[in-house]
């Protein structure tokens, strides 16, 4: 058996161990479904009497008395008449019977010890063996609605960990106690970066004036990176008429996701959700020479998706959101060189925030035509495109089959945090499907017309989403490139010394340094401490000293845990060239 086929068996034989302790101590409770999930499992349970957190050790402890005499899993078919009769008082069971029936497929119960569920199976054969005591632990009492429908009952779920030993549950919790620490919602309120308001509503980020720097400075950056490849800005609306996402095929995948607008006069438009219909148009307004492709256009603008408000999360889920987008226009000869070129883009980009980055081949899944646009030799000989790049690169890649746009294939840039945790963020995707709705060519060398491909490109996809990664792989505490403010100033006594503080303001911002200065009345030890709490990378300190010699001292932040380092003595023109420096180099 594979280790992940035994984790996950070890997990659903837990559950079921939870649904017997959970059944033992509370006998008039019903159970309904208890799958493994990542890190552990859960069961969803009907209790007559609500029960809390509070109450999860003592069904642990039970979970661990019952698990010495699980000896076996033992499997049985029954009808369902039989079925039927067994949770002839339980209609959660009962309906999943009939569900089971209607497919035709066979009805299994399985029985450990004295515990009986109806299962498809997946288990350990020797519980009582395989399962290390101390390596599982439940976790929280949360709410769920039976299916996940909002129209049926509330249950009651219970969360578990579990993992093979109790080192690897250890270090599970406290990595998720080292990310709770770095959660960018935390860290965003704490850090003055953005937030939410009810009057604006669910989803919908407002961008404080610190917040707009990060964003600021990460765009221009990918802009930076971009120029040096030939791409060119443009600019589009916000909103379009239904028509253009139904000639692109959007409109028919995404019709449910898409704020819509009637006007006045009877018009359907919609917010728009994406960019490339758009930028087509752009290129579809004259007719082209092969000598003058490709044709690159880049566009940083906010997008919009009708999402469900239970599936939001701070940054990583939003209604509005905004993406540093691009689209290639090239010819089929052109899609190698310029892939990998947006692939420096994206190397270069991650590198400067110490991500590191492997390659996911996303394809589509040929059992499952109706998801994607296009006939099954456009497909083939995309992908094929798409792999002769990864090996060409001879990068780090793995192939995800089904994870491809509906319109084409694609290279999804996966990237590791600080904390071991992976997630997707760059993408190039190559679409030979959009040209074809929409009629794009160019003149070749014969005087043809020549259907041409397109490339989508984004280095961050939703700034959104890659700040709420970057703000915890950081923890806060961002580069000094990047960093809302740069230097902090601390005049030991506001009186005496904020005069001479000013003036080093004042040099310090017309040198294009971010620069604030602590203006209130707490004490020298708060203002040091407000230092750390904020994360800014260098504290300049202001006393009769530094006004007497004409200098400055400072300390810098090593690192996002670690307090400043001792001070340093140095002239202000000495310690502004140091700061433009490490800006330079973007480390």
């Amino acid at each position: 058996m594979a280790n992940a086929d035994k984790l996950e068996y070890l997990r659903h034989s837990l559950a079921h161990l939870l649904a017997a302790a959970v059944l033992e101590i509370y006998p008039d409770t019903k159970n309904t479904l208890g799958p493994a999930i990542e890190n552990g499992f859960y069961y969803d349970f009907d209790f007559k009497t609500p029960i809390s957190d509070t109450d999860l050790p003592k069904i642990e402890k039970k979970m661990r008395e019952i698990l010495k005499s699980w000896k076996e899993f033992k499997g049985e078919e029954k009808s369902e008449k039989e079925a039927k009769a067994f949770f002839k008082n339980n209609q959660y069971k009962t309906e999943l019977i009939d569900e089971i029936k209607k497919k035709k497929e066979k009805i299994t119960f399985y029985t450990c010890g004295e515990f009986t569920d109806l299962c498809r199976g997946g288990h350990l054969e020797n519980p009582s063996k395989e399962i290390t005591p101390d390596a599982f632990k439940l976790d929280r009492v949360a709410g769920a609605y039976w299916r996940g429908d909002e129209k049926n009952k509330m249950l009651t779920r219970i969360y578990g960990l579990a993992f093979e030993t109790k080192e690897g549950l250890d270090a599970y919790i406290e990595q998720r106690e080292e990310a709770e620490k770095r959660d960018h919602k935390k860290l965003g309120k704490e850090l003055d970066l953005f937030v939410f308001s009810e009057l604006v509503g669910s989803g919908l980020p407002l961008w404080t004036p610190r917040g707009t720097i990060l964003r600021t400075q990460l765009d221009d950056f990918v802009w930076e990176l971009r120029k040096k490849q030939g791409y060119e800005k443009v600019e589009i609306p916000h909103i379009t008429k239904k028509e253009l996402y139904e000639k692109s095929g959007h409109w028919e995948k995404f019709k449910t996701e898409l704020f819509r607008i009637t006007t006045r006069e009877g018009h359907e438009f919609a917010m728009k959700p994406m960019n490339c219909p758009h930028h087509i148009q752009i290129f579809d307004r004259k007719q082209w020479s092969y000598r003058e492709l490709p044709q690159r256009y880049c566009n940083t603008t906010t997008c919009y998706r009708d999402e469900q408000t239970g599936e939001l999360s701070g940054l990583s889920r939003v209604r509005s959101f905004t993406q540093d987008d691009a689209h290639v226009f090239c010819r089929i000869t052109q899609v190698k060189e310029e892939f990998l070129k947006v692939w420096d883009i994206v190397e270069e980009f991650y590198r400067a925030f110490g991500f590191s980055l492997r390659v996911r081949l996303s394809i589509h899944d040929p059992n499952q035509p109706d998801k994607y646009l296009g006939d099954k030799k456009r497909w083939n000989d995309a992908e094929l495109i798409l792999k002769e790049i990864v090996t060409t690169k001879k990068g780090d890649w793995f192939e995800g089959l089904g994870e491809a746009a509906f319109y084409g294939p694609k290279l999804d840039f996966m990237a590791k945090d600080a904390l071991g945790r992976e997630w997707q963020v760059a993408t190039i995707q190559l679409d030979m499907n959009q040209p074809e709705r929409f009629g794009l060519f160019c003149i070749n060398e014969r005087g043809e017309k020549e259907r041409i491909v397109m490339l989508h490109a984004a280095i961050m996809g939703s700034i959104d989403r890659f700040l709420s990664i970057l703000i915890e792989h950081t923890a806060g505490a961002f580069p000094l490139w990047l960093s809302p403010v740069q230097v902090y100033i601390a005049p030991i006594e506001k009186g005496k010394h904020l005069s001479y503080a000013e003036k080093i303001k004042d040099l310090l911002m017309k040198n294009g340094i971010r620069t604030e200065i602590a203006y209130g009345d707490n004490s020298f030890g708060k203002k040091i401490w407000e230092f750390g709490k904020q994360k800014i990378p260098y504290l300049v300190i202001i006393g009769d000293r530094q006004i007497s010699e004409d200098i400055i001292s400072f300390q810098a932040r090593k690192n996002p845990s670690d307090s400043p380092s001792l001070d340093v003595d140095m002239k202000i023109e000495d310690f502004i060239n140091h700061i433009k420096e490490e800006i330079k180099i973007k480390s």
